[in-house]
């Protein structure tokens, strides 16, 4: 079994087309994206890891959240896109790398899986899991969403990718949404308190 789709499969794609899977235009791509950044339980991040950015479409969302933001992915074009859509802004670095690679340092505060996981095998996301979540410091979060519905070339399932995130150690389950199309996860690193409890709303109970 191979440890992840090779890079060439990503080149390949984008070779053919800018936006292969359109994520700029679709409805499903748009409303996972508003879900997602819902249900961030901070406001604000300090530093924002995002392997697999692909052209961007979840990365202009997060350089207005956070005070900075690590983005990879594995193709030259997907960057460039990326940069061409979010702009020469100080708060983002792009680089190419990929999930599997070393992330960036032990100040990162959110992990933001979006369709990308299912590329590697679940030892190879096991190991890197438990490799990487290690560094993260107390409280970080971690999210994960994730196509439901099965592609022969993947490895895993979106249901796979997300029950092995849910499994790492010290990473505690506190939201989650699924529909027939996608399952979107979050996770904070040790103990976990409710956004109300956390941020003092009346009436609210730990």
């Amino acid at each position: 079994m191979m440890d992840r789709l090779p890079d060439g499969y990503f080149d390949d794609v984008y070779a053919d087309a800018r936006d292969p899977w359109r994520l700029a235009e679709r409805w499903y791509e748009q409303r996972k994206y508003a879900i997602t950044m819902a249900m961030l339980p901070e406001a604000r991040y300090r530093h924002a890891f995002e392997p697999g950015c692909s052209i961007g479409t979840v990365t202009e969302r997060l350089v207005d959240r956070c005070d900075h933001v690590t983005a990879y992915d594995v193709a030259q074009s997907a960057l460039d896109s990326t940069r061409e859509r979010v702009g020469q802004r100080p708060n983002l670095t792009l680089e190419r790398s990929s999930l599997d690679s070393d992330w960036p340092g032990a100040d990162v505060d959110l992990v933001l899986i979006s369709e990308v996981a299912y590329y590697l095998s679940g030892p190879t996301l096991r190991r890197v899991l438990d490799r990487e979540c290690a560094r993260l410091g107390a409280g970080a979060t971690v999210v994960a969403a994730h196509w439901r519905h099965p592609v022969a070339d993947y490895p895993l399932s979106g249901d796979q990718a997300n029950a092995l995130i849910g499994a790492t150690r010290e990473l505690n389950a506190v939201a989650g949404y699924r529909d027939d199309d996608v399952v979107i996860d979050v996770w904070q690193k040790g103990a976990t308190e409710s956004v109300a409890v956390r941020t003092g709303v009346p009436g609210a109970v730990g």
